[in-house]
């Protein structure tokens, strides 16, 4: 730390710091980036990692996971808000009369694969979390009753009564099988959609367009559900009213029918039988309102806010497992451990190895994607990238650093090649001093 203070090069790797927006773990770059006139062939400018500190430039990771890079992950975070929210009220190219379009807010949750240990609130009051008069001893011979009142902060929250009872097959596999069931749910809505206008199916999109964005959250018992906003258009997308007939209220039933109705099957294995899995029973449905208790500014911040975890809150590792990994190495919940290890002996049967379970036993079987939307949703993610290098391009430009050009009459070529990626130690603790972030480790890192 002392050294890289009094390098002569400091206020230029303080610079490069701060424009990373405090990313715990930078990505190195080593390259160069050439202005030619198109016309003449004159080289105009050049930039080279030549003259940076190290010969690098460092660049923000861009991950979304807030587990591994705070900074990156609010950024991610901060996108996504405006996305969903732009979705709902307009903007960033979506025409403020979205707001009166059919829009709910749904949740979708999985089904009871066991007894677990649960806090429950009623009136303000915490509750006792499975007090049961005369509860049943089971076949390991736990009693299936508790009758404390666990606080938010207890690590036995999400852990099953008994663990030899609790299905760690069935959760795994239900996280598998999620995104089909979404897709299979969203083909569903529009079906009933369709009979509820009395169009063909193939003809609804002439009609109607079912637009949507969602989030998989991982519960406490690891496993995932979805949160999502669903909003009917027309057939143009959001510029274009849907038809009268299609209000919330149709919506609201169409998301009942298709809920209950959709299902996915697992491949027999390990002499077990095909199995089929559902959503759970839990299924809630609101309305999003400008004014009331479900604004669009709570939905777009709940939605959001999700979008950048995975599946530390169960307490898994936040990397992919290797198969010789030794897990009892790792500081993991007892839960946590069996989910990883079934997925590990799934992932090695042949008749489940489409659902690829070790490769995404990290994630306990998920292997979709956290934050996704239907095409004509909103903005995109990658729009609103564009937009901010374009402000940084133009800040750039203002400043003198990069020379004022005509795009059409320019050619860039840039070279570019990976130098590695992260910081020293000591340069871990000048640029959290710098950019006034938290230096933290992740537990599970070695």
């Amino acid at each position: 730390m002392i050294k890289r203070l009094n390098r002569a090069d400091y206020d230029r790797w303080a610079s490069q710091i701060r424009a990373t927006g405090g990313c715990r773990q930078p990505i190195h770059l080593r390259g160069k980036v050439d202005h030619y006139d198109q016309a003449t062939g004159q080289l105009l400018h050049r930039y080279t990692t030549k003259h940076e500190p190290d010969g690098v430039l460092r660049v923000p990771c861009k991950t979304r996971r807030a587990s591994r890079c705070p900074a990156c992950a609010e950024t991610y975070r901060a996108d996504t808000y405006h996305l969903i929210r732009a979705g709902l009220i307009g903007g960033k190219g979506v025409p403020d009369t979205v707001t009166g379009h059919p829009t709910l807010f749904v949740t979708l949750t999985a089904p009871s694969f066991g007894t677990v240990h649960t806090r429950r609130e009623h009136n303000g009051k915490v509750q006792p979390c499975h007090a049961r008069r005369n509860a049943e001893t089971c076949p390991h011979g736990h009693v299936m009753s508790c009758t404390e009142r666990h606080s938010k902060d207890d690590p036995r929250l999400g852990e099953p009564l008994c663990p030899d009872c609790y299905d760690y097959t069935g959760s795994v596999l239900f996280n598998a099988l999620a995104p089909l069931l979404w897709k299979r749910f969203a083909d569903s809505v529009r079906r009933h959609l369709a009979k509820t206008g009395g169009l063909a199916l193939k003809n609804l999109r002439h009609h109607l367009t079912l637009s949507f964005a969602k989030v998989a959250e991982y519960q406490r018992r690891g496993v995932v559900h979805f949160h999502a906003v669903i909003r009917l258009d027309g057939p143009d997308g959001p510029a274009t009213t849907p038809p009268t007939w299609a209000t919330a209220d149709a919506l609201t039933q169409a998301v009942q029918h298709a809920a209950q109705a959709v299902s996915a099957t697992a491949p027999a294995h390990d002499d077990q039988p095909e199995r089929t899995l559902r959503w759970g029973s839990q299924l809630d449905i609101r309305p999003i309102t400008l004014n009331g208790d479900l604004t669009e500014q709570a939905v777009a911040g709940y939605i959001a806010k999700y979008a950048t975890k995975a599946a530390e809150c169960v307490g898994t590792l936040d990397r992919r497992i290797n198969p010789l990994d030794n897990l009892e190495a790792f500081n993991l919940r007892d839960h946590a451990r069996r989910l990883i290890t079934t997925c590990m002996h799934l992932g090695a049967l042949d008749e489940l190895a489409e659902l690829r379970l070790a490769d995404w036993a990290h994630m306990l079987g998920f292997r979709g994607h956290f934050s996704t939307r239907s095409r004509r949703y909103s903005t995109t993610l990658g729009q609103l990238r564009a937009a901010r290098e374009h402000h940084a391009r133009d800040t750039d430009i203002t400043t003198g650093r990069l020379p004022l050009f005509e795009e059409d009459t320019v050619l860039v070529i840039s070279e570019w090649e990976y130098a590695g990626k992260g910081h020293s130690f000591g340069d871990a603790l000048l640029a959290a001093a710098l950019t006034g972030t938290r230096l933290e480790r992740s537990p599970y890192e070695l």
